[in-house]
């Protein structure tokens, strides 16, 4: 199952203020209705897989994506990582969806410890706290369906000060937009992804490995159209998400990133 990395594998944090989370379902070996956990111990690494998925949306780069259940735990490794990558920085701002699980996985993250002094009175003293920075802002979104159709959209703002948000989104909605659509450049770039097809992932492991590789080569190896920016000679000039993030100058090819030295010599 996931593994929280040990060390950070970029060189520098990137240029990240706000951050979109969400979850991919794709599935191993069969579906999750075929899965008989008590029997079987080994059907935990089959059926339902989630990519939980932290992005950058104004660079769209993948700041990490952790492969599992859809379980609490999972989201806490997730947003570890992404602290981690960010040099222990704090995001300002943070969007989901309403899953329940982000709001206390947040705080304990990204929250400070706070250990009340003791008062001398009577009576058991204040346990300690997490305290969360004042610069994040956390809000979800969440869609009603009817039918399979999107009905209605509700934001709800869960810490911090809307005016704030609203800054930080240039006067834009509350969203996850970059995500979702994320998601369907993923379906597209990795054929295990694909909705009703053949070409599923038969092992956890294999399933985990892939999916890495795709969401990781995305951000150095694949131009975004809508990141593009005319040079002073009035050519367009690709970008991908790490040229936008700050951490490379050019498009690499995939050559150059699967032969790239992941630990550097100082």
């Amino acid at each position: 199952m996931p593994k929280l990395p040990t060390t950070n594998s970029w060189a520098f944090p990137p240029s990240t203020e706000k951050i979109q989370l969400d979850e991919e379902w794709s599935f191993v070996f069969k579906k999750e209705k075929h899965c008989d956990f008590l029997l079987d111990e080994g059907d935990v690494e089959k059926g339902d897989q989630w990519d939980h998925v932290a992005l950058d949306p104004d660079s769209r780069l993948v700041l990490s994506v952790m492969v599992g259940k859809h379980l609490g735990d999972i989201n806490r490794m997730l947003l570890e990582d992404v602290k981690a990558r960010l040099g222990g920085r704090t995001p300002k701002l943070i969007t989901s969806d309403e899953w329940n699980a982000y709001e206390d996985v947040i705080k304990e993250v990204f929250g400070e410890l706070v250990v009340p002094e003791r008062t001398g009175k009577p009576g058991r003293p204040k346990k300690p706290y997490r305290e969360v920075p004042e610069e994040l802002n956390y809000a979800t979104v969440n869609k009603k369906r009817k039918n399979g159709r999107v009905v209605e959209v509700v934001t709800r703002l869960v810490m911090g000060v809307l005016a704030v948000v609203m800054a930080l989104l240039g006067g834009g909605k509350i969203n996850t937009s970059y995500v979702e659509r994320h998601h369907a450049t993923e379906r597209r770039r990795n054929a295990r992804k694909h909705r009703k097809t053949y070409c599923f992932s038969k092992k956890w492991d294999v399933h985990e490995a892939v999916t890495h590789f795709s969401y990781y080569s995305y951000n150095f190896c694949w131009p975004v159209r809508t990141l593009r920016k005319k040079g002073a000679d009035g050519h367009w000039q690709q970008r991908t998400p790490a040229m936008a993030a700050g951490l490379t100058d050019h498009v690499w090819s995939l050559r150059e990133w699967l032969t790239f030295p992941v630990c550097q010599r100082s």
